[in-house]
């Protein structure tokens, strides 16, 4: 089968999805295109003129078996530029959606990215999500924006969104199972998110600061994706670690050997999103043997139940209820128990790759 597999914005998060589906079903004949994660605005609304019209147009004139696009695919115009693609069935792969993004002080509000979302779900065959705080966000989005709308808004959009979606997360590599553990005696927590606002920064420093009057030495890894600019809190977040002798490993690990072997010699993973749509780098750490410390709401309660630390909007309602996480589960080391951690083993590849197959198949050949 010839796939046409479209990343318009090619995030780490979609690189290691796409990398990952190519690799898991290589009997397919692949070929992709991607555009790079910058300048966001125009990268959604113009990557459908950059291939329509750019080099990429003799690549999509090709024939196709089916086509697998990211959400941030302008989709309905793409195929509008290339009528060759019109009547090839497709996929879009949702790892996100713009109905439920916190916006920043600086963001202009724009509702474009939020039509996008909905014509491009509805010009695709078959709508996968990473999971169902995914889909219900973007559902619950979608028809709030088009009651807003002041006419000739169709009925059924959202009713047609659904019938044709499924939910299928973002798979784990085999590797990220293998990890070695190595926990030592002291309770040690990481931290793995980018370094954004939206990733509850402010939280964590709260939290650092209370569950370090508790007089319990620990060890708290920060790293993950950084950018130029970054949340004033994390500066001090590290003199607050440094203060209480409890700074881990700290920025962006270049090595993933190396980064994965923090999460092997860590406890627990805490999460402070105020966003994330599946939360792969903490399933990462749990596969890796990390007990979750998430908060109760988002896609966290869809893998590990109901259990999170209570979340609200209050900074340190959250941070309280965190730290009493932290202070449960060192407990349980300071004592030579063994932190919880869930059987995540279904979120691998080697387990998914067949839902994979058999969804897109049945995708491109009709049914």
């Amino acid at each position: 089968m010839k796939v046409l597999l479209l990343s318009a914005y090619d995030a780490d998060s979609h690189k290691r999805w796409r990398r990952g589906l190519v690799a898991a079903i290589p009997d397919w004949e692949w070929t992709v295109l991607s555009l790079p994660p910058r300048y966001f605005s125009w990268r959604v609304r113009g990557n459908s003129l950059s291939w329509g019209r750019g080099e990429a147009l003799s690549t999509l004139r090709e024939p196709w078996d089916l086509i697998v696009a990211t959400s941030m695919t302008d989709l309905s115009s793409l195929r509008g530029l290339v009528p060759e693609l019109a009547r090839v069935p497709s996929v879009v792969y949702f790892h996100e959606n713009q109905f439920d993004y916190p916006r920043s002080e600086e963001a202009v509000p724009s509702v474009e990215p939020q039509l996008l979302n909905i014509y491009t779900a509805l010009s695709a065959d078959l709508l996968l999500f990473n999971s169902e705080y995914n889909r219900n966000t973007l559902l619950q989005g979608a028809e709030a924006l088009l009651h807003k709308l002041p006419d000739h808004v169709p009925a059924g959009i959202c009713r047609e969104i659904v019938d044709k979606s499924r939910v299928l997360p973002v798979p784990l590599e085999s590797a990220a199972f293998e990890v070695p553990r190595d926990k030592p005696a002291r309770p040690t927590f990481i931290w793995n998110h980018r370094w954004e606002y939206d990733k509850g920064p402010d939280i964590l420093l709260a939290a650092v600061r209370r569950f370090g009057r508790q007089q319990i030495p620990f060890t708290l890894h920060v790293v993950g994706q950084q950018f130029r600019r970054q949340p004033a809190e994390f500066a001090h977040i590290r003199k607050s670690l440094e203060k209480l002798g409890a700074l881990g490993a700290w920025g962006y690990r270049q090595s993933l050997a190396e980064y994965r072997q923090l999460l092997g010699q860590s406890h627990a993973v805490i999460s402070t999103a105020r966003h994330d749509f599946q939360g792969l780098a903490v399933l990462e750490a749990v596969a890796a043997g990390c007990q979750p410390l998430v908060p109760d709401h988002l896609a966290y309660p869809e893998w590990f139940g109901r259990g999170g630390w209570r979340y609200s909007e209050d900074v340190e309602s959250c941070a309280a209820n965190l730290c009493k996480a932290m202070v449960r589960c060192a407990g349980q080391i300071q004592a030579g128990g063994v932190a919880s951690v869930p059987d995540i083993s279904d979120f691998s590849w080697d387990q998914m790759t067949a839902q994979y197959r058999a969804l897109l198949g049945a995708c491109a050949s009709g049914s």
